[in-house]
């Protein structure tokens, strides 16, 4: 049987919507709390300069709202998550997102764009234990999770939702780590990225020809790469014991086979 977590999230997804947005703009948000929620909710955009990156102005107990704006003051691709204490608790049940501030000029034009997030979740029952699942404060204390997760749930990436492109076509990936807690070193194995925007700065230049990125928790990269070969590619965190609880993607290339480069 399957196994069912009630999750916290934002706008009913995990990760939250992806933001994009121009360096410059002023960005409005407003957060509506659930008439059934359990409990008060916020959000922290790290693109904000001020306080909290909003959380106080957004502070919703159940069935409220509230409003806020910031300026866009810096280019790159921002982490967002609810900061209601206990912070861990509420990033665990899914309250994480990416915000992209744009470059006055855009980014350079590619063929596909993905939105990835690595994430954790801490239940009292073992990895893979069928029925409803309950949240654990205390392995979440601990940093001792049951799942390793990437868009939210076993399986997003890989029998749901695989990412798909073709032989020849750029594709870059925006990826963070809501965590809470864990650091990730993000590889598509078979692939080499051409181009990493390391900690997401895409003011300064791209490191080229990478195997391996890490990306800390409450932060991101942009990683790039052309697709030469088709099959099936395995996105993972390296540290490949988290493999085993659930922490992996596929990027299927489809297109003719290459034997010059790969047979």
């Amino acid at each position: 049987g399957d196994s069912v977590y009630r999750y916290w999230t934002f706008n009913g997804r995990v990760p939250g919507p992806f933001i994009r947005v121009r360096v410059g703009d002023t960005v409005e948000c407003y957060l509506r709390n659930a008439e059934d929620s359990w409990m008060a909710h916020n959000v922290d955009f790290h693109a904000a300069t001020g306080p909290g990156g909003g959380a106080v102005l957004t502070t919703s107990m159940p069935g409220e709202e509230h409003a806020f704006r910031f300026k866009a003051l810096n280019p790159g691709l921002y982490v967002y998550h609810c900061a209601v204490p206990p912070v861990a608790m509420h990033i665990a049940a899914g309250m994480y997102g990416l915000i992209l501030v744009e470059p006055e000029d855009g980014l350079a034009p590619v063929d596909k764009e993905f939105y990835v997030m690595q994430g954790e979740i801490y239940t009292e029952e073992p990895f893979g234990t069928p029925g409803l699942l309950t949240e654990s404060y205390d392995k979440l204390l601990n940093e001792r999770p049951e799942y390793f997760v990437f868009n939210g749930h076993v399986g997003a990436l890989t029998e749901h939702f695989p990412l798909k492109a073709k032989v020849g076509e750029t594709v870059r990936i925006f990826f963070g780590v809501g965590g809470p807690n864990f650091t990730s070193s993000f590889h598509v194995i078979g692939e080499i990225f051409d181009r990493v925007y390391q900690a997401a700065s895409i003011t300064s230049p791209p490191l080229t020809d990478v195997q391996t990125v890490t990306v800390p928790s409450g932060g991101a990269a942009i990683v790039e790469f052309k697709c030469e070969v088709p099959g099936q590619y395995v996105l993972v965190d390296h540290a490949l014991s988290r493999a085993e609880r659930g922490l992996a993607g596929y990027l299927i290339v489809e297109g003719e086979e290459q034997p010059d480069i790969f047979g």
